[in-house]
């Protein structure tokens, strides 16, 4: 880690805590680059912890408390004071979510944060709008989460059009996939459920002539089993994608975890992911561009951009609206 020369007046950062980590990233406020100064991460398996009921388990809670002790521990001792908590839809859709908050709160002082699913949406949009830049013309920007899917389009700054479904890789696979062995009827009943509901959000959307980007972990992992080179998953093309499910279908997640691409903590969610990607890229032109960028570069550019604004008017730096 490096130490940072002037923090408070010249950072803004984010604890994003997620199923399989919870990761402190601190940037500058001058520049373009996001090029973190300051990284952190500690390993979590939220996945593992919630019970029969939907709820986050006392060993999960202890887990996520202890990781943001330590991603706000290390912020502290850098010199940075102000750092916005993420908890994305691990935490978001845990029945006990605002027992979880409580806790860490009093163990902490930190407050987990949640940001709307049409708020994700538009701030996935945002990284890609930035990185791509306004010559690259309309984008329509697909998100796979763990959770949910965030969907968002538009031809400028600002997305025109947000959506977020509950069809995220980990979910589907809970509902959908639960065993370790899967049949040709589960895996047909999920692709045509997902389709339907690609078809009836994106169907109903002003996408043409858009360029679609992808703006998770899920794609990348996605477009590296299909075929694309380490460290260059730039497009997942739909006949490529098809061509894999079968192939994660017949395997056990232990077998899946030693593809090309496919990580061991996402390897029992794979299969649910890339069919939710088959369905999207069925209704929106059949190939994705794969962008670095995703909703916690986003978030970290709002905090930028409210950190300049905040600075021009002499006042403190604001934070970005969750609502």
């Amino acid at each position: 880690m490096r130490k940072i020369e002037e923090p408070e007046a010249g950072t803004v950062g984010v604890l994003d805590v997620g199923s399989f980590s919870a990761r402190l990233v601190v940037v500058p406020v001058a520049g373009a680059s996001l090029a973190p100064v300051l990284n952190h991460q500690t390993r979590l398996r939220l996945d593992r912890e919630l019970d029969a009921r939907g709820r986050l388990t006392a060993r999960g809670i202890a887990s996520v408390t202890a990781a943001v002790a330590a991603g706000m521990t290390t912020a502290y001792r850098h010199g940075v004071s102000s750092v916005y908590p993420l908890a994305t839809s691990s935490i978001r859709d845990a029945v006990n979510s605002a027992d979880v908050v409580r806790h860490v709160a009093g163990e902490t002082g930190v407050e987990l944060q949640f940001l709307s699913g049409r708020r994700e949406a538009e701030l996935a949009y945002l990284a890609a709008r930035r990185w791509y830049g306004p010559k690259a013309g309309p984008l329509l920007i697909l998100d796979i989460g763990g959770g949910t899917v965030e969907l968002a389009a538009g031809c400028g700054e600002q997305a025109t059009f947000a959506k977020s479904l509950p069809m995220g890789a980990r979910s589907l696979t809970r509902d959908w996939l639960p065993t370790e062995r899967v049949s040709g009827k589960q895996v047909k009943a999920l692709r045509a459920y997902a389709l339907d509901q690609a078809t009836a959000v994106l169907g109903a959307a002003d996408i043409a002539g858009h360029r679609t980007v992808g703006c998770s972990k899920v794609l990348q992992q996605l477009a590296r089993l299909a075929g694309a080179r380490p460290g260059k998953s730039r497009d997942l093309r739909l006949d490529d994608l098809r061509a894999c499910i079968p192939r994660l279908a017949a395997m056990p997640t232990s077998k899946r975890a030693e593809l090309p691409g496919i990580s061991r903590n996402r390897a029992h969610q794979a299969l649910a992911g890339a069919i939710v990607a088959e369905a999207l890229l069925s209704v929106a032109g059949g190939q994705v561009t794969i962008c670095p960028w995703s909703t916690r570069d986003g978030l970290l550019l709002s905090l930028r951009d409210d950190a300049v604004k905040g600075h021009r008017r002499g006042g403190r730096r604001g934070r970005v609206q969750v609502a």
